[in-house]
């Protein structure tokens, strides 16, 4: 059975210890961290950034997965910023993340950039298919991210709200952007980058202004890369 991803991060900036600590006296296990790095790509020919579409390939120490998710519309992304997809993963082998960037980029898919973070996860011996991401995402800020498995929407976005609540996470804001947008519009308008997180584990800048950064991304869509390959010749017909 296919299972909907039900999910909602939040920014949790300098409270990162108090959230972790309220986890652990929650029966929440840890596990990790692990540094993820991501390297985001687009179709020529459709602006993922505008779809919010995501096509991914993740590395995670000796693993690595290449992942799509479809497009966000007003049925898969809530008012309350709660995101309910049903996400598409291919597990490579060992040494194939390289080959497969070479596979899109020969299919003329768009390199966007690439996200590191480091990622803890946290999980509850009481209630499977339910994890809390703890993110440090390089040059970007600290984030918690409830994500359900569940196969209604409807049920996930419930149990979501509970975890949250009990969890002391509701008086943080959500985040509605893919760390893919935050991280684009720091490199395309030259945010501070300050200190590298997945060195110090703490980030050297302010809290991410979502405001601004959604002024941002509408720039960015309006000028995000192309391919600038000429279009193959189409094959000859047949009389």
């Amino acid at each position: 059975m296919d299972l909907v991803e039900i999910e909602r991060k939040r920014e949790i900036g300098t409270a990162e210890e108090s959230v972790r600590r309220h986890l652990s006296e929650a029966g929440w296990h840890a596990s990790g961290p692990v540094v993820e790095t991501d390297d985001y790509y687009s179709r020529p020919d459709v602006d993922f950034m505008e779809t919010v579409e995501c096509l991914r390939i993740r590395r995670n120490g000796a693993s690595a997965e290449v992942t799509y998710e479809p497009p966000t519309t007003a049925v898969t992304h809530s008012a309350g910023d709660v995101i309910a997809k049903r996400e598409t993963n291919v597990a490579l082998g060992d040494g194939q993340a390289d080959a497969a960037g070479r596979l899109l980029a020969a299919l003329g898919m768009v390199h966007l950039v690439t996200v590191a973070k480091r990622r803890t996860l946290y999980r509850h011996p009481h209630t499977p298919g339910l994890t809390v991401a703890i993110d440090v995402v390089d040059n970007v800020g600290i984030f918690a991210e409830v994500e359900v498995l569940r196969s209604e929407a409807a049920d996930g976005r419930e149990l979501l709200e509970e975890i949250e609540r009990g969890l002391g996470l509701t008086g943080f804001p959500a985040v509605d952007l893919p760390y893919r947008d935050l991280a684009m519009a720091r490199s395309v308008r030259a945010w501070p980058a300050g200190l590298h997180l997945l060195s110090t584990g703490r980030p050297s800048q302010p809290s991410v202004d979502l405001g601004e950064v959604h002024r941002m991304i509408a720039d960015i869509r309006c000028t995000s890369p192309r391919s600038t390959e000429e279009p193959l010749a189409s094959p000859p017909q047949e009389a």
